[in-house]
């Protein structure tokens, strides 16, 4: 009998207070201890849905050295344990390749080959990434490894201040073509290529604020989504004698690639229409984490019949199952996160884990003010802690809507403290009391 993720209030303790929530349930462990830290690993798993296919771990920030390695020893012990064979991170969904064929051997033998080409956002310098990847290299290389590891992002290809030219992606779909039928993809390749144009009139980094510098609502552009959608309409109604003549698997991992084609031209001509400046990003982050969640859908579809679960990492505002929201300005965009299409999506087979902070010198993050949830979380016992949620029931409504929420970070501004809300975006939170700065990241302001 399955478990429900959040069970009946009868089965579980009703708390009079956030204290009493903390003390009884809070579960210290350390990743430097791998006793400590696989049973309570092992605990959280245990408490989950056995259905749960998706298993999100946020990170409060970017530049998190900390998270960055408990997500690497979680997903370890997730692989021995617990029956999960890929991981998929914040990083460009076509990019991603390259990595998990560096991980299969069949890429160039070094990883400096694939840090620039298999990652966006500059993640691939990280070196914190680089052990990830090396580590299920070293996996997939074991024989005895029956069932191999894979890698892959989920992001779409796009930046906060960048987005790609669709020219990889559309190539790949082309590059499928050709390999059955020739004449019909060079036809569909000379139009489209006449379309595209230059890769850096699509790439311009002020596109975002200033819609007069994106080029996505021009004549070429336009048509090119027509192009694209024709392309898109013949891979559909020649299914069987393409998947008859390929595979299954390539045919569809076609299909996905002219999607993101799809959803990236929407994108930039988001980008290029002349609404406000807040109105216009909305659009364009809603797009953004639709395509994350179809990214998903689509790598769990080739994880789930041959080989087992995905972790999924990313900024915990993408993975909350609630609305994000983003302070730009004197504006406060919203909009649906990918979190919360996998809820909508996968149910209870999506579960998600959120983390925290108390303290990073290397990020601008103070201690935090009394009162604050990391403030009542971090007197536990540490170096870190999880603890579950229950989806707030049986805490005491009242404490956790007088939360206040504990200052941001003066160097950082990917930080976002926890809030009441996170009660219900997360499933279970990883509590660290503190973090340096990513090895390997970008240097911040000071």
């Amino acid at each position: 009998m399955k478990k429900a993720l959040f069970p009946q209030r009868s089965s579980y303790p009703v708390y009079n207070t956030l204290e009493d929530w903390i003390l009884h349930e809070a579960i210290p462990f350390s990743v430097d201890s791998s006793e400590t830290f696989n049973a309570s690993v092992d605990r959280v798993i245990a408490s989950l849905d056995d259905s749960v296919e998706f298993l999100g771990f946020g990170e409060a920030l970017h530049g998190g050295e900390d998270i960055l390695v408990l997500r690497n020893r979680l997903f370890e012990r997730l692989v021995e344990k617990h029956g999960y064979s890929a991981i998929a991170i914040e990083s460009s969904f076509p990019r991603a390749r390259v990595v998990d064929e560096y991980l299969a051997g069949r890429a160039p033998g070094s990883y400096e080959a694939v840090q620039d080409t298999g990652f966006s956002h500059g993640f691939g310098r990280l070196e914190a990434n680089r052990e990830l990847v090396e580590w299920m290299r070293r996996y997939n290389a074991d024989p005895s490894h029956h069932v191999k590891l894979h890698f892959y992002g989920f992001d779409s290809p796009t930046e906060m201040t960048y987005s790609d030219s669709p020219r990889q992606v559309l190539n790949f779909v082309l590059d499928y073509l050709a390999s059955v039928d020739s004449v019909n993809s060079k036809e569909h390749r000379e139009r489209i290529d006449l379309l595209l144009g230059q890769d850096s009139d699509w790439e311009k980094p002020d596109a975002m604020m200033d819609p007069t510098r994106s080029i996505g609502l021009s004549p070429a552009a336009t048509a090119l989504r027509i192009e694209t959608e024709d392309l898109i309409s013949e891979l559909c109604t020649r299914r069987p004698e393409l998947v008859a003549k390929s595979d299954k698997s390539r045919y569809l991992e076609a299909m996905h690639y002219a999607a993101v084609a799809r959803q990236l031209l929407n994108y930039h001509a988001a980008l290029a229409r002349k609404s406000g400046p807040g109105k216009r990003i909305v659009e364009g982050l809603g797009i953004r984490d639709a395509l994350m969640a179809d990214n998903l859908a689509y790598i769990m579809s080739r994880e789930r019949d041959s080989r087992g679960k995905v972790l999924v990492f990313a900024h915990n505002s993408h993975l909350q199952r609630g609305k994000a929201q983003w302070q730009l300005g004197t504006e406060v965009l919203t909009w649906w996160p990918v979190g919360s299409h996998l809820n909508e999506m996968f149910g209870s087979r999506y579960a998600v884990i959120g983390s925290a902070v108390g303290v990073s010198d290397d990020n601008g993050i103070g201690q935090p003010e009394a009162g604050t949830l990391e403030a009542r979380l971090i007197t536990v016992p540490g170096p870190a802690r999880f603890i579950p949620t229950h989806n707030g029931k049986g805490l005491p409504t009242q404490a956790i809507k007088a939360l206040p929420t504990r200052s941001g970070s003066m160097k950082n501004p990917t930080y976002f403290a926890l809030t009441p809300q996170s009660f219900t975006d997360f499933d279970w939170l990883a509590v660290l009391d503190s973090t340096a700065y990513n090895r390997g990241g970008t240097p911040l302001q000071k």
